[in-house]
């Protein structure tokens, strides 16, 4: 039972793990960075346990019309939170190789370029890609919990360690701290940035006859 989650970790070369590093910093980490990290946390483990059963349950049919390789690597999660955040994005189109295309196809898009790195299953990616699509529509609302579980969680070890890593940045649960926090970020102190004195010179000193003659006519 432990392989169901285990095989994200599992890379057999150089390529297939910097493709898999890849993926865990710019999918997991723009979907951690939307939910938090306990909820990233939780549906990493929910992802890849669903899309290992759902692997399982395909690989006898699909075997029967094309060979299939083994699920491993971090790839078939990272689909699933790609997944989710285009289904649930509020835009209808993106700027994909320089075209507009429908937001909901980046997926597909990625998972045929995901074809050509070394030692990926499609199936697995697929699986991947087809749990993060019924999450994203509401289909696994049971994986959903509400932001005051995700608050009192991160006081809980061992996210509560995790917060104490130097160098690992740790997105609270609850969208208002998130707010707040990207609010500090845009909005600075005042001082923080150093400013720039700008020298604004008097005007010149005017004769005082005609000092005198401006007086007279007022």
């Amino acid at each position: 039972v432990h392989r169901l989650v285990t095989y994200i970790f599992v890379h057999e070369d150089p390529v297939s793990l910097t493709c898999g590093a890849v993926a865990i910093w710019y999918f997991a980490g723009s979907f951690e960075r939307n939910v938090g990290t306990v909820k990233h946390c939780l549906l990493t483990i929910a992802f890849s346990v669903l899309s290992a059963l759902l692997y399982l349950l395909l690989e006898p049919l699909v075997s029967r019309v094309w060979e299939v390789g083994d699920a491993r690597g971090f790839l078939p999660v990272a689909f699933a939170m790609l997944a989710v955040s285009t289904t649930r994005s509020r835009m209808k189109r993106t700027l994909l190789l320089g075209c507009r295309v429908p937001v909901a196809l980046v997926p597909w898009f990625v998972l045929g370029v995901a074809w050509f790195i070394p030692h990926s299953s499609l199936l697995g990616n697929l699986c991947g890609l087809l749990v993060g699509e019924a999450y994203g529509l509401g289909y696994c609302f049971c994986l959903d919990f509400p932001e005051s579980v995700g608050s009192k969680l991160d006081q809980v070890f061992p996210f509560t360690l995790l917060k104490r890593i130097p160098g690992l940045k740790y997105i609270p649960g609850s969208s208002a701290e998130r707010r707040a926090s990207e609010s500090t970020k845009i909005n600075p102190a005042p001082g923080t940035y150093p400013t720039q004195n700008y020298y604004c010179p008097s005007p010149p000193a005017l004769p005082a006859s005609q000092m005198q003659h401006q007086s007279q006519g007022f």
